[in-house]
């Protein structure tokens, strides 16, 4: 890319925690060129997180589900987009089809990895070397430097803006006062698969301690994670503040910046904890903190030594998810302690 560009278009990721992540390489072009223009390409769910986003200028609705080809619904959206003079176009899954909207929307520069039979589609092709770049965010930023550019020595993290009437306004709808406790957030789901999730019971015993030492308890997640929830109430005396399946992203979002504490799973709601700034223990069970590490210096990683992981799988194939029962309730408060 060079300084005369002034719009670009982001084919962005269909996870939350990927998105969370792209905001590093929006900053990384905003850093070249400051009058940028960045529109993002993603989900509709995912459009409140770009909202609070400062870089993002726009969300543009994909309309398509994720793992569907939509070539109908891809080609309507790459004819509107022709008129927007988008001078590239930086894809960041490394599918064909997410490959499809800017080749026919005739955006002249198209960038992005190596991946499915792409070949024509990027015409600004990277191969990548997973060596060079370990880390997911480095991957993203890569794409916005010229070819073999070296990345900055420190890295832009993702910041989410939350806006204070918003939040008022969210607090009333959910019957939420300002109390002087510290607020711990838990976000026990993962929307992955149950090899990411710590045991329900371990946030259960967690919450309890904190609840009986006059803390409150918030409880986060999606509409997949409400049995979950309702579980942590009953071994809780209903003591927490249940929120899981109740709020969209947006107010998950602006609910999550009034916490104190968070603990969570590797999941879409650890990145935008830390890109909140609170302090959090991320706990890691099939997944690897040197991929897609919370981007905060406020974090403690608990993770497994087994020489099974990480295995990176949804379900444990051996069906015991040590990885994540042998990180104990005791291990998270003593950390929780330190901070």
């Amino acid at each position: 890319m060079n300084d005369t560009t002034d719009k670009i278009l982001i084919i962005g990721p269909s996870w939350v925690g990927d998105t969370v992540m792209a905001q590093c390489l929006f900053k990384i072009l905003k850093q070249q060129n400051p009058s940028v223009q960045i529109d993002v390409s993603a989900q509709k769910f995912l459009h409140p997180l770009l909202e609070r986003m400062p870089e993002a200028n726009k969300s543009i609705d994909l309309n398509v589900k994720h793992g569907e080809l939509g070539l109908k619904k891809r080609h309507k959206l790459s004819k509107t987009l022709r008129n927007e003079n988008y001078s590239q176009a930086i894809v960041l899954p490394n599918s064909l089809k997410s490959a499809l909207i800017p080749w026919l929307a005739k955006i002249p520069e198209r960038t992005g990895w190596r991946g499915e039979w792409r070949y024509g589609l990027i015409n600004d092709l990277r191969i990548l070397d997973k060596k060079q770049y370990p880390l997911m965010i480095e991957r993203f930023m890569a794409l916005g430097l010229p070819f073999d550019a070296e990345l900055p020595e420190e890295y832009p993290f993702p910041k989410l803006n939350v806006d204070e009437n918003t939040i008022a306004a969210v607090t009333e709808k959910f019957g939420i006062t300002s109390q002087p406790k510290p607020i711990l957030a838990l976000c026990p789901g993962a929307e992955y698969g149950p090899a990411k999730r710590w045991p329900t019971e371990y946030f259960a015993e967690v919450a309890n301690q904190q609840l009986n030492k006059n803390w409150q308890v918030w409880l986060f997640g999606g509409n997949k994670d409400t049995e979950i929830g309702e579980t942590i109430q009953n071994k809780t005396q209903q003591r927490c503040v249940n929120l899981i399946g109740k709020t969209n992203l947006g107010e998950a979002i602006d609910l999550l910046s009034l916490a104190d504490f968070a603990i969570t799973n590797d999941s879409g709601l650890m990145h935008i904890a830390a890109a909140l700034d609170l302090s959090i223990i991320a706990i890691y069970g099939s997944s690897s903190p040197t991929f897609t590490p919370p981007l905060s210096d406020k974090t403690k990683m608990l993770t497994s030594k087994l020489p099974c992981s990480p295995c990176f799988k949804r379900k444990c194939k051996f069906g015991h998810y040590k990885c994540l029962h042998e990180t104990t309730p005791d291990k998270v408060l003593e950390l929780l302690g330190e901070f």
